[in-house]
């Protein structure tokens, strides 16, 4: 079925060419502003638990007898609202600033489209999370009907958004670029091409299903139990829990408190590898096994003091600690203090490989940790080399 003849049966043609029409104002005196934040949400909460936007209207007209013509591109081309988050830190308490919006949709748990899309936004300066960019991504997972796909498309229209989609289903992909170019939606399709790609290359023809389609089964493998195995031990092992156990990881990190030792564990665990973190902190020994282990496996984390003021300060709110309370935790002169008795220890043990996280995702800390890894564990080393510790990673 085309998208001229999905639009029709959904809604026929007369709502279709209301689709883009805005709703009277009513009287500021009898009726409140409404956030345009809030909408959005509602409006995305209907697409994705599948209820229709607008109300259904008996069909009365076909698309042989009166052929629709596309409604025309939002006069703007993106929303005026933005994240409370975000607007609460601008100067002058503005109502609403400009902001760019990206629906992500995908028929499967849209995880390789939302990654594409973070991976992408991380090539500009002003995109970074800290850094507050005015540009908000929908997700929308699971989506295997046409019907919910148009929806999508025409709320994405209404937005001004760009719609990045990963839909294995040829039909379904193809729906969303007719769908998207009648509607005047910019998009991009993150997963046709290099499966196009691949199944040439090959002479395969590809399946068309998502991965967690029905029907489809896959073998669990020896590396899904690793990786089962793996978490399981770094969850046991995190925070200096269980030290005698340190010779049984693959990897030990140790720091000062929230240099990302716990979710960079993690991250490294989901991947099969067994991780141990040991954290630094002053007036507390220092578990003697982990001067015992294989050293070659020990990596040390470290932070710029000021980032780790903020970051502990962070923490300390979530905890409900103030700075009235009796702690140093975020105390500046505290902060230096653990950061310079980490770094000494790290001095006593130069085959320690040492690593800032500064301003890295954690995925990057892994990618360090892992390459160093490998290196080290076929007795080579790759990239810069500092003189008073071989094995510290300089920054580029």
């Amino acid at each position: 079925m085309s998208v001229w003849q999905l639009c029709t049966n959904i809604h026929g043609v007369a709502p279709i060419r209301a689709c883009n029409q805005t709703e009277p104002k009513a009287p500021a005196r009898t009726r409140p502003r409404v956030s345009p934040q809030l909408n959005r949400w509602s409006r995305a909460r209907s697409i994705r638990s599948g209820r229709k936007l607008d109300r259904p209207v008996p069909r009365t007209q076909t698309l042989e007898s009166t052929p629709a013509t596309p409604p025309p591109p939002p006069s703007h081309p993106f929303s005026p609202s933005l994240d409370s988050d975000y607007a609460d830190t601008l100067d002058g308490g503005a109502e609403s600033t400009a902001s760019k919006t990206i629906y992500i949709v995908s028929d499967g748990t849209g995880w390789t489209a939302e990654h594409c899309v973070n991976a992408a936004l991380g090539q500009f300066d002003y995109c970074l999370v800290d850094h507050g960019c005015p540009v908000n991504t929908h997700l929308f997972s699971g989506i295997d009907d046409a019907e919910k796909l148009l929806e999508i498309v025409k709320q994405a229209a209404k937005e001004g958004a760009l719609l990045v989609y990963t839909l294995a289903d040829p039909s379904m992909a193809s729906s969303a670029n007719q769908a998207c170019n009648l509607w005047g939606v910019p998009s991009t399709d993150v997963l046709g091409p290099i499966t196009d790609a691949i199944s040439s290359h090959l002479g395969v023809s590809p399946s068309g299903l998502p991965r967690g389609a029905s029907g489809r089964s896959f073998p669990l493998s020896d590396d899904y139990f690793r990786r089962i195995e793996a978490v399981e031990f770094t969850i046991k092992q995190d925070d200096g829990a269980s030290p005698g156990n340190l010779d049984k990881a693959d990897i030990v990190l140790t720091g000062v408190s929230r240099t990302g030792k716990t979710p960079l564990s993690i991250y490294l665990a989901q991947k099969g590898y067994k991780v141990a973190n040991v954290p630094i902190v002053m007036g507390v020994q220092i578990p003697r096994t982990l001067f015992q282990v294989d050293q070659k496996k020990v990596f040390g984390l470290t932070i710029n003091p000021v980032v780790l003021q903020s970051i502990r300060k962070a923490r300390a709110k979530t905890m409900g600690l103030t700075p009235e309370s009796r702690t140093n935790y975020f105390d500046m002169d505290y902060v230096r203090g653990e950061l310079e008795f980490a770094g000494k220890l790290f001095a006593q043990n130069p085959s320690w490989p040492v690593i800032d996280v500064t301003e890295k995702a954690i995925e990057e800390t892994a990618a360090v940790v892992l390459r160093l890894f490998h290196d080290r564990k076929h007795n080579f080393l790759q990239g810069g080399k500092d003189e008073k510790n071989p094995f510290r990673v300089k920054e580029p």
